[in-house]
Order: C-alpha cells, then structure tokens, then sequence
C-alpha cells in the first residue's frame, strides 16, 4: 500500500492525516485555511506548504475531500449521481496530479421528478462509507449533524437518497442574530434537562416556527433560566429535525458521524426517543479515504 495523505478540506478548516499500509492514523494536522481563506490559484502552494513534507514520501498518494472539490475551491469534481455505490465514487476521482493527488467528487440526489429538490454533499460521501466499513455494514441509516445536517439511506452499499437540513446553522442564526439571543446566555454549560424538554416540544403539534418564539417567552417569565435557553433551542430545532425521520432507520442502529458534542446531543435525543444509535468521528473520514485509495 503506497503511503495516504488523507485531507478533508472543508469551507473553514482543514484537516489531514498521514495513514499507514494498513490504513492506521500515524500523524494528524488541522488548521484554520479552509478554501475561502485561499487566494485563486494557490491551492497546490498552500497544501505544500501545510503537508509538503508528507508528500515526499516515496510513492505518496494524496487524496482531497470536501469542498476543495466546488466551484469555490481548487477545480470542480463533478457530482456522482445517487444511487451510487463506493466503486464508482472510485472511478470518479478527479486527478490534478495523474497517480498522486486526486479530488474525491462529491454525490448528488436529483429525484425521480420535478417536485422532488435537488439534494448535494461534499465530504460527507467518504464519511459514509467509512463509516460502513468500520461498522461492518452495507444497509444503514446515517445521520451527520452539522452546520447542514445530512440524512443518508444506504441500502447494499450503495446510497440511494440522502436529505440535508440546516439545523446546525438555523440555531447559529436565531441564537446571535435573532430578538431570540436577547434573553440568551451563550456562555452557560449544556442542560440536559432542558435540551430533552425542547425535544419532547418539537414533537407535539404545531408548527416549529411558533414553538420557537417560546424561548423568549419561556426566558421572560423566567420558566428557564437563561444559561439553559441555548440548549432548549437545540432541543427544539434537533427534535424537529428528527421528527420527519425517525421512521426512515434500515435495520440495525442508526450510524451517527461527527465531532462528540453534536453526536452526543443527536445521541441523547435519538435514544430519548426510543432510537438506538452508534457513533463515528474523524475515523470515518479517514477510513473512507484509505478504501479509496486502496482501490486505486
């Protein structure tokens, strides 16, 4: 196995492992250059300035995931349209240098019809099959909690749908720029409590957008106290989120894929629910890119 330099380069950060013939973690490094801090053109310059002493190993193999891939980014990956399954992600990689550094493309989910949106991800796509493999399963649901939380339905390995909803960056919204973060304290400790009280709200009826207006109310009557208010408005917007899809889970436990802190909320609120669940973090990314890699 020729030696992996495995990067996830998203919009705000990137990050990159140095993997072993047998796909171990044997080095790691993050930093804040996502691709909007990159200059036109300076893509090559700053990955060999960040892992230029990685790439001199003899036979490296470099292979980029996330948004390098857009528009906005290096050069564009074209989308893999669903269902796709991990050998044609393969055959898709886009070579910006023929044998040694590729752009992993990303999948789109167009629909049948006209009235069904258009759905995409970048990165996400290799966390999901190494997320499979680590669990040992080709039939699952996934869940990625995030900034734009995705859904995806893998059936016989191969991902048939997948559905984004922006959960993670509605709560930045109403929490610092919304009359919502007046009676906010952002500063608090996560409540448990709390967060599982905006759950089991989230699943009654009503619409979501009034239920929302309650973490004013909830903070002016002094039913909350602040410092709990940010959790109950993650409970709400978490729950809503789980509310249209806690019915869509394939056999066995849902696959959650994240940093600990989203996955132990979507954790605590998918089991508050009577939901089993597993948890993956950054191994996903890294064991989706060294089965790719493994197959080149």
């Amino acid at each position: 196995m020729r030696p992996l330099i495995a990067i996830d380069w998203g919009t705000s950060s990137l990050r990159g492992a140095q993997l072993g013939a047998e796909g171990q973690v044997l080095a790691t490094r993050e930093f804040a250059r996502g691709i909007l801090s990159v200059p036109p053109g300076q893509f090559a310059a700053v990955l060999d300035e960040l892992f230029g002493d990685w790439m001199q190993a003899p036979g490296a193999l470099c292979l980029i995931s996330g948004m390098a891939g857009s528009r906005q980014g290096w050069q564009e990956a074209p989308y893999c349209p669903c269902p796709v399954g991990f050998a044609e992600l393969g055959q898709h990689l886009l070579w910006l240098q023929p044998g040694r550094i590729a752009l992993v493309p990303g999948l789109s989910c167009l629909g049948q019809d006209a009235l069904q949106t258009p759905d995409v991800m970048r990165g996400e796509e290799v966390q999901v099959f190494g997320a499979l493999r680590l669990a040992g399963r080709d039939t699952a649901t996934l869940v990625l909690p995030g900034t734009h939380s995705k859904w995806a339905q893998v059936e016989n390995a191969r991902v048939t749908r997948f559905s984004t909803f922006m959960t993670g960056e509605l709560y930045a919204l109403l929490s610092q720029h919304s009359i919502l973060g007046k009676t906010l304290d952002l500063n608090g400790a996560f409540n448990e409590a709390a967060f599982l009280q905006g759950v089991d709200k989230s699943q009654t009826t009503g619409s979501v957008l009034h239920q929302l207006f309650a973490v004013r109310t909830l903070g002016l009557f002094e039913r909350l106290p602040a410092a709990a208010l940010p959790s109950y408005l993650s409970g709400l917007l978490i729950g809503e989120e789980l509310r249209t899809q806690n019915r869509q889970a394939t056999q066995g436990p849902l696959i959650l894929i994240g940093s600990d802190s989203l996955t132990m909320r979507y954790t605590l609120a998918l089991r508050h629910m009577g939901i089993d669940c597993q948890s993956h973090g950054a191994e996903a990314t890294w064991a989706g890119l060294f089965a790719l890699a493994s197959a080149c």
